[in-house]
């Protein structure tokens, strides 16, 4: 990495660890300008050099917040010999951690920016590398698709691949996973709900192997 852009990281690092303690003690609803400022030393304008907007700012701050999922993620499909099996414990993993802090997830994956959420996925791993430095090939190109309809559709052509499913159910299968995933995470949010994390994730996958058991072409236990 050259001088230059080490030094772009290094101040973007500074603004990121600020937003990520405002986020942190406060809320992601209380994370202004001014306060990112006070806490850097940086004045306003100087944080508009290195990020588009707050939104840029605070999305990739959220980002932050997701690291226990990717250390936690390869432990979860370390004993998975197939992509259903892989499948399911990628959605149990990821909505254990998202229930966990719902805002901040709902604000990575259902964020309204102005560039691609992808681009800026890819942005905050090329300033943080080793958040996921241990991960196999498939769940590191699944973990650089902030868009969370890519995700998953990448852990269901893997299942038609295997010949689970029918290639031409992999879309509409992404859809029911994300309107059931959605759903319950909105509901969550909305309804101030006490959260018993541990329900959720049992409510959720459940609905999802219902739902995947319907498009099986071939024989797999899920258990429901």
């Amino acid at each position: 990495m050259n001088a230059r852009k080490s030094k772009k990281h290094a101040m973007m690092t500074c603004f990121i660890d600020a937003t990520a303690k405002i986020i942190e003690e406060e809320g992601i609803d209380y994370v202004t300008i001014r306060k990112v400022a006070a806490l850097t030393g940086y004045n306003s304008a100087t944080l508009y050099n290195y990020f588009e907007n707050l939104d840029h700012l605070v999305f990739l701050a959220c980002m932050r917040f997701t690291k226990s999922y990717t250390d936690t993620l390869p432990l979860y499909i370390e004993n998975c010999t197939n992509s259903v099996d892989r499948t399911i414990r990628v959605w149990e993993c990821f909505c254990y951690y998202s229930f966990s802090n719902p805002k901040i997830f709902y604000s990575i994956f259902f964020a309204k920016l102005s560039n691609s959420l992808n681009d800026y996925i890819s942005e905050y791993y090329e300033i943080f590398p080793q958040e996921i430095s241990n991960s196999s090939h498939s769940i590191h190109t699944m973990l650089l698709k902030n868009n969370i309809y890519d995700r998953s559709y990448i852990l269901l052509d893997d299942c038609a691949q295997e010949g689970y499913i029918k290639e031409e159910d992999v879309l509409e299968i992404t859809e029911l996973f994300l309107l059931i995933y959605k759903g319950i995470l909105s509901n969550i949010i909305d309804n101030g709900i006490n959260v018993d994390v541990d329900n959720f994730v049992l409510k959720t996958i459940k609905f999802i192997k219902i739902n995947l058991n319907h498009y099986l072409i071939k024989k797999h236990e899920l258990f429901v």
